[in-house]
């Protein structure tokens, strides 16, 4: 509450109609507005003038006076929130930077699958579920793996479609990466390979490609149905024809391979994609 006194230098006053004698019976009251210029606010207060009743009698008298200025400010504005694709960015750089070093999963240790699990949970949550009827174009591509808890355990995909390592020859792995044609339902898992030979013989570098079938199940999850194998010599044999090899008869695979699995996209942009399989195994992949 201000008096009149305090107001600003420029004061603008717009008198309203005053009571004439001519006014009906019933109480009635006039007032004034006042505007107040300053450089950095624009007041309007309002004067009341005196409230005045007609008696029985006729006459005039006054009932109250209020002269009263009030000057409120508004109220600041709340503090923008962190924007959305913001947020989704951070939480993004958060999980590559949380799987980088691990050679995609391979030098992993126990607090490192942790810290990778929390990490691409944060992004889930934050990207919302992933729905494949409206974004199966988003899948279209070639996709390098950079990340897969799996890997701790020496297999690639463990127990689910895919090809093991070090079991038969000694073997180094090098670059893994998805090739998915939405048109086509192709879905090849793609596997650069070295493969150790006996001394004196250098090894042998060839690039193993694993051909499936996929269908999307439900909102967000894909089943993939093993093709052939298909491997090709790179290095100073590249010039060697590619070899596919026979698919093994489904009665005498293992019960825990039957060339098929299913997985779930829990996150899906355009450059980043990170899927849950059977076990609940994790794979981060970065468009190629």
């Amino acid at each position: 509450m201000a008096s009149l006194s305090l107001l600003p230098t420029f004061v603008s006053l717009s008198p309203s109609p005053s009571l004439s004698p001519s006014s009906s019976s019933s109480s009635s009251s006039s007032s004034s507005s006042v505007t107040c210029l300053s450089p950095s606010r624009i007041h309007t207060v309002t004067v009341h003038s005196p409230r005045w009743s007609r008696s029985a009698k006729r006459s005039l008298v006054p009932r109250s006076t209020l002269d009263e200025v009030s000057v409120i400010d508004p109220p600041p504005p709340p503090p923008p929130s962190e924007p959305k694709s913001e947020l989704i960015e951070s939480l993004k750089l958060k999980l590559l930077s949380a799987v980088s070093g691990l050679n995609r999963g391979l030098a992993a240790t126990e607090d490192d699958l942790r810290k990778a699990d929390a990490a691409a949970k944060e992004l889930e949550d934050a990207g919302g579920l992933v729905d494949l009827s409206t974004e199966l174009d988003k899948l279209q591509g070639r996709w390098k793996l950079i990340y897969s808890s799996a890997f701790s355990s020496r297999t690639l995909g463990g127990s689910r479609p895919g090809l093991p390592t070090g079991r038969l020859l000694p073997v180094t792995l090098g670059q893994v990466f998805q090739r998915i044609d939405i048109l086509s339902k192709d879905f090849d898992n793609i596997a650069e390979l070295e493969l150790g030979a006996p001394w004196p013989l250098p090894p042998v570098q060839v690039t193993a490609t694993l051909a499936h079938k996929f269908e999307v199940i439900g909102s967000a999850k894909i089943k993939i149905t093993f093709e052939k194998t298909t491997v090709k010599t790179t290095g100073n044999l590249s010039q060697l024809p590619p070899l596919e090899l026979p698919r093994i008869p489904d009665a005498l695979r293992p019960p825990s391979n039957q060339g098929s699995g299913e997985f779930e996209v829990t996150y899906l942009d355009t450059d980043i994609r990170v899927t849950r399989g059977d076990r609940d195994e994790l794979r981060v992949f970065v468009i190629s």
